[in-house]
């Protein structure tokens, strides 16, 4: 019988979060496909600064998120398919005992429309992962998600 890993032992995890809204992929993609442009849609991420002058669209530029001046957390955007509606970035500073942290955020048609989804996989105790799925499944993900889907069912943005 194998024997059961250790509490503390690092191990793959992944999460994922998804959502369907009421217009085409390539609309919901001008909205959120700007690896800058991430406080333009979601309602509760801290403002982010790009490092070194990075042009934020092209693989490699690196986003800092910064709460009362202090950087809190910081991503490398990896890859980034306007063709896909996708892009894929790593979170390679993060107060979280986390390692090997990609993330990916695609739009793809739906029956009813578009439907993002925005998952990861990362390295970590599991003991980690139930805090990891607080703060970036839910209070990061679902939260911004739940925003786009208000945004684009609203009347005004239905028109």
């Amino acid at each position: 019988m194998p024997k059961p890993p250790e509490p503390h032992m690092s191990r793959t995890h992944s999460l994922i979060r998804t959502i369907v809204v009421p217009r085409d992929p390539d609309s919901v993609w001008r909205t959120i496909g700007r690896f800058a442009g991430l406080t333009d849609w979601h309602p509760t991420v801290p403002p982010s600064v790009m490092e070194e002058g990075d042009d934020p669209e092209t693989p490699g530029a690196v986003r800092g998120f910064v709460l009362d001046g202090v950087v809190v957390a910081r991503e490398r955007l990896l890859a980034r398919d306007d063709s896909a509606r996708a892009f894929r970035y790593t979170v390679f500073d993060t107060p979280l005992p986390i390692t090997d942290y990609v993330a990916t955020l695609t739009v793809v048609a739906h029956d009813e429309g578009a439907e993002v989804r925005w998952s990861a996989i990362y390295n970590g105790a599991d003991e980690t992962v139930p805090e990891v799925e607080r703060l970036f499944g839910d209070v990061v993900y679902a939260t911004g998600l739940a925003a786009l889907r208000a945004r684009f069912t609203t009347p005004t943005e239905a028109a």
